[in-house]
């Protein structure tokens, strides 16, 4: 049984110009390169058994590519019908041949809060009613809550602020170094 064919990509001559533009060009990033080189073996008649071997990409990803320029055909037909300028065809392409955004984490603690649990560091653990004379990182998770700068903390947390905040002017990790 013969596999499915994926479907053909065709290219306007303008489109083909730019995607050879991006290829050649030296400055652009090597993913950019090899998608817009995938676009054009795949207008080529080329299947994506031979680009994945050629190209040296997962299956997933030159259906993934490929599957993305076909969606994006009619947005850039427009474009090119509109004689937009070829920069403004170049971004568009671009854009359809780049990472999407990536949700992520967004960042849990403010830059306040760092400051303030460095500052909290830097005092003295007596004063806030603990019997040591250097703050480890259990303890000043528990009183950055108690204080109310954070609601949760990890002490791991707390030691990549300290970590972070010393990052320059020593070459071995310290906690906080308090002057007596």
């Amino acid at each position: 049984m013969p596999s499915p064919q994926a479907e053909k990509i065709i290219l306007s001559d303008r489109q083909q110009a730019l995607l050879q533009q991006i290829v050649r060009r030296t400055t652009n990033s090597y993913r950019l390169v090899r998608r817009a080189q995938l676009i054009l073996w795949a207008a080529a008649g080329v299947s994506n058994s031979q680009l994945t071997t050629e190209l040296k990409l997962d299956r997933g990803q030159v259906r993934l590519w490929r599957e993305r320029w076909l969606a994006a055909t009619p947005q850039l037909a427009t474009v090119e019908s509109q004689n937009n300028s070829d920069q403004e065809l170049m971004a568009l392409i671009s854009n359809v041949l780049s990472d999407r955004a990536r949700l992520g984490t967004s960042k849990y603690f403010s830059t306040e809060q760092a400051v303030q649990i460095v500052a909290l560091a830097c005092e003295s653990p007596q004063a806030s009613g603990y019997p040591v004379s250097h703050w480890t990182p259990t303890e000043l998770a528990a009183e950055a809550i108690k204080r109310g700068i954070v609601e949760t903390i990890s002490p791991r947390s707390v030691g990549r602020f300290l970590k972070g905040s010393y990052s320059t002017t020593s070459s071995s990790p310290l906690l906080a170094q308090c002057q007596s």
